[in-house]
């Protein structure tokens, strides 16, 4: 394995295994900070938005366009972009509402747990959580992985947005586990084994994806990354920003990953 592969599934790691701070907030303070989430999710949004359509959408068209020419290039450049809004759209519908973790967490659900007898529901609704991030995480995995063997920097930049998002997945994981049965550290433990989803996708890229990456194969996939991250911005990332925090806070945020992004591309890559 060269040095490319391993750094780019490292970052994988790094991305899955922030679900874990997501129950580490819970073994740490009793109230979680919803205003602070609010800006961490703009934030990410910002990033992920920025980063989709200024490097990662003209990227891809630069690798078709270069393949197939200026017309159709562009044409599967398109296509790829809502194939990923699609897919990612497909995925959260497949998973039942009520245990996606990318569905709201309520605020007051955040800021209070009515701890009561142990709860096999809220036990298998924490369950259910971890198989839905699987899930999710598989594309995401993909996203962070193909990114960093291409752009080290880029990859570093998606794989701190994918990150922050991945905090409140952690939470949705650990909070009914905790709830139920009290045992903080159980959920904490539960939410960290659910993002290892993350470098799993990145492992499975390599295996079946490393032996036919080309100009082709990257520029599709990048296509594809970008619509589901901007999907993922809009979908998720941006209504849970304003339902934790203000209005105001959640576009802060925004413009802070845009910013932030944007200096750093033109810094580093």
């Amino acid at each position: 394995m060269n040095y490319n592969v391993a750094a780019a599934i490292g970052l994988s790691i790094f991305a899955g295994l922030a679900t874990g701070i997501g129950g580490l907030i819970l073994l740490l303070f009793k109230k979680i900070n919803t205003k602070l989430l609010s800006v961490a999710l703009g934030f990410s949004a910002g990033v992920m938005i920025y980063v989709s359509f200024i490097e990662i959408l003209p990227e891809a068209k630069i690798f078709l366009t270069k393949a197939y020419g200026t017309a159709k290039g562009d044409w599967i450049t398109f296509i790829a972009f809502f194939a990923g809004m699609f897919l990612i759209g497909i995925i959260d519908k497949l998973v039942p509402e009520a245990d996606n973790p990318h569905e709201l967490q309520s605020k007051e659900r955040l800021d209070v747990c009515d701890l009561g007898p142990n709860s096999q529901k809220l036990i298998k609704t924490g369950k259910m959580a971890a198989i839905a991030i699987t899930i999710h995480n598989f594309p995401e995995g993909l996203a962070t992985f193909v990114s960093g063997m291409n752009d080290f920097s880029l990859g570093i930049a998606i794989a701190i947005a994918v990150a922050i998002h991945n905090i409140p997945e952690g939470i949705s994981v650990a909070l009914p586990i905790y709830c139920a049965t009290g045992n903080k550290k159980e959920g904490l433990i539960k939410s960290l084994i659910s993002g290892l989803t993350e470098p799993l996708g990145a492992i499975i890229a390599f295996l079946f994806l490393g032996p036919f990456l080309n100009d082709v194969i990257f520029g599709i996939i990048y296509a594809l990354i970008a619509g589901i991250m901007v999907f993922i911005s809009f979908d998720e990332l941006l209504p849970s920003a304003r339902e934790y925090g203000e209005n105001h806070l959640t576009i802060l945020g925004l413009i802070c990953g845009m910013a932030v992004m944007g200096i750093s591309l033109l810094l580093f890559v």
